[in-house]
């Protein structure tokens, strides 16, 4: 794997650790419970993600 790569795997790890976050705290400030559901199934889905970009690590 070259360096760039490896920059681009990083860059892409950071920015699904940010949207998970966002999402988490997003669905903790929600009242309408299938919203707030919608929303904590992004954050799982990011997380997805992520664990998928780190596995090529």
């Amino acid at each position: 794997m070259t360096s760039k790569e490896l920059l681009y795997i990083e860059d892409a790890l950071g920015h699904e650790q940010y949207f998970q976050t966002k999402c988490q705290e997003t669905a903790s400030q929600l009242q309408d419970a299938d919203l707030r559901t919608c929303v904590q199934q992004m954050a799982q889905k990011h997380s997805q993600i992520f664990q998928s970009f780190y596995g090529l690590l």
